[in-house]
């Protein structure tokens, strides 16, 4: 499902990854639990997320203070730490402006 995100201007969490062989599940219990804490942070909007090879995830929040506090939110720092440990052999994080954005649905046929 695409995030429902507000009129621009807002911003975009761009995380990108290439996890490595460990199959800890861990993994996937924490990331359960960061999506629902991030959900609860203020200036959070949605977000997005695919993986294949490559991991791609994006979320959207109202503005960069709201960023900056999920960043340094203590369960989040945690997860960080153990992903450098453990669960990803490289990342990257990219912070974006959105300014602009549109959208296409199709209709349903009966």
């Amino acid at each position: 499902m695409l995030a429902n995100t507000p009129e621009p201007p807002y911003y975009a969490v761009i995380f990108s990854s290439i996890r490595t062989e460990n199959d800890d599940d861990g993994y996937n219990r924490m990331a359960v639990l960061m999506e629902t804490l991030a959900r609860q942070q203020p200036g959070f909007l949605g977000f997005e997320s695919a993986r294949h090879d490559t991991g791609i995830t994006v979320s959207y929040w109202k503005d960069l203070e709201s960023i900056k506090l999920w960043r340094a939110h203590a369960e989040h720092q945690i997860a960080q730490e153990k992903g450098k440990a453990l669960w990803y052999r490289e990342y990257k994080v990219r912070i974006a402006k959105v300014e602009r954005d549109y959208d296409f649905t199709m209709a349903s046929s009966k």
